[in-house]
């Protein structure tokens, strides 16, 4: 039997939470962004939650889930722009100087 961390660990041979976010992160590195964009907006919103005025609670709960998903959509979009200039634009203007 294993000694008791205090904590959970992962099995043998599987990766780490934080190796699986690092590995991500080198795979698509907007998603981060994307993230972090999302937990920015909901936090200024929660932050400027006092002085909505007579705003109603809802309303004001949903123009925050608007806002944090145009962050993450912005990232997507963001991120299939890089993609489509990296294998279009870039592969074909690499190839032209080959020939």
């Amino acid at each position: 039997m294993s000694a008791n961390r205090g904590w959970w660990a992962p099995p043998e041979g599987e990766d780490s939470v934080s190796e699986k976010l690092l590995r991500k992160t080198r795979e698509s590195p907007l998603v981060p962004i994307g993230l972090g964009g999302c937990l920015l907006v909901a936090a200024y919103r929660i932050y400027r939650l006092k002085a909505r005025g007579p705003t109603k609670m809802s309303i004001h709960l949903i123009h925050t889930r608007v806002a944090a998903q145009a962050c993450a959509v912005g990232a997507i979009m963001l991120g299939a722009v890089y993609t489509m200039y990296r294998d279009y634009i870039k592969k074909t203007a690499q190839d032209t100087r080959e020939k």
